[in-house]
C-alpha cells in the first residue's frame, strides 16, 4: 500500500480533477436547435434554453421528447468527456492499493 504522502498527493488530485470537471461544459441541442442543454462534468445542469421560435405550442409532446433528447445525450457526452479525463488517475489508484 502507498504511503500517507501518496494518498494525500492523489487526493489533490482528485480535487483538483473535481475542480476541472465542474468547469468543463458540454452543449447539446435537439429539435434542430429547439432545446439547447448544456451539463458539466459533474453531470449537473448549467443551462437549457428553449427556442420559442422552433417550438410548436400546440405539441408540446414534441417539446418533451426533444427534452429528453437532450438530456440523454447531454448526459451521455458528459460522461464520457469525465471518464476521457479521468483515466489518467485511474491507473494511480492501483498504487494506493484500490
Amino acid at each position: 500500500m502507498g504511503s500517507m504522502g501518496d494518498q494525500m498527493k492523489m487526493l489533490n488530485k482528485m480535487r483538483k480533477l473535481q475542480a476541472e470537471l465542474k468547469k468543463e461544459i458540454v452543449e447539446v441541442e435537439a429539435g434542430d436547435g429547439a432545446v439547447i442543454l448544456q451539463i458539466n462534468g459533474e453531470m449537473k445542469v448549467v443551462d437549457l434554453q428553449l427556442n420559442a421560435d422552433k417550438i410548436d405550442t400546440d405539441n408540446l409532446d414534441e417539446l418533451a421528447d426533444w427534452v429528453k433528447a437532450a438530456f440523454r445525450d447531454g448526459i451521455k457526452e458528459a460522461q464520457e468527456m469525465a471518464a476521457e479525463k479521468m483515466k489518467p488517475m485511474m491507473g494511480s489508484l492501483g498504487n494506493l492499493g484500490f
